[in-house]
């Protein structure tokens, strides 16, 4: 089965410059994606889609938080497969990425797409997010990040724990939901001002013309 969008101008319209990139890394999901479990077998065929212009829709988020910043930094947590870390990587070569994962397959994975789509602006992490935020605490040379990401990683009750202490102040956390994301927060206002978190939202971030749109929870760091 071939990808509904390939060739598609969507594709161009929405990723610009980071469409070659982005293409390598298109290909390998296709070839690799389900036999190493990254990714489902009925998403074989909508990978442009589902994954990497659902990831894509971040993008304008980080830079409305990054805009003007002397340090761009973005931290994924949980990043797996490569999203929403990854794409969000292609499309802003000016922001500095790290990509916290724990599993060590699909830290391989993760160091095979760096190395064959080129990225020069991603460092990889094995870790849990509680380890580097312990780190951060600990070691002076490591500094908080202005934008935190992810994609399906838990509900907002755990998510503000592992994510809102690696972010410095004013900085932003930017996570991929599905439809619950309001209730989620709801849940979790508590924990998100346990830890410092301000203005918890849900917004509807486009995704392609055309396409349904996702839903994207934003919580600032005061």
């Amino acid at each position: 089965m071939a990808d509904e969008l390939n060739g598609s101008p969507i594709l161009a319209e929405v990723l610009g410059d980071a469409l070659p990139k982005l293409e390598i890394f298109h290909t390998k999901l296709e070839q690799e994606g389900e036999p190493r479990g990254l990714i489902g077998p009925r998403d074989v065929d909508i990978i442009w889609e589902r994954h990497i212009l659902n990831s894509a829709a971040i993008v304008p988020f980080i830079r409305e938080v990054t805009d003007g910043k002397q340090f761009k930094t973005v931290a994924d947590v949980g990043s797996g497969g490569g999203f929403p870390g990854i794409v969000a990587a292609a499309c802003l070569p000016d922001h500095e990425f790290t990509l916290i994962e724990p599993m060590e397959r699909r830290v391989e994975w993760l160091g095979e797409c760096v190395e064959e789509m080129g990225l020069e602006n991603v460092t990889i992490m094995r870790a849990r997010s509680e380890e580097v935020i312990t780190a951060l605490r600990q070691d002076r040379s490591m500094h908080p990040y202005a934008a935190v990401t992810c994609r399906a990683v838990a509900p907002m009750t755990k998510l503000a724990g592992w994510t809102l202490p690696l972010l410095k102040p004013q900085g932003r956390l930017v996570a991929l939901k599905g439809r619950s994301a309001q209730a989620e927060i709801d849940k979790a206002s508590k924990m998100i001002a346990k830890f410092k978190g301000v203005r918890p939202r849900v917004v509807e971030a486009p995704v392609g013309p055309g396409l349904e749109s996702t839903h994207v929870v934003l919580v600032d760091k005061k």
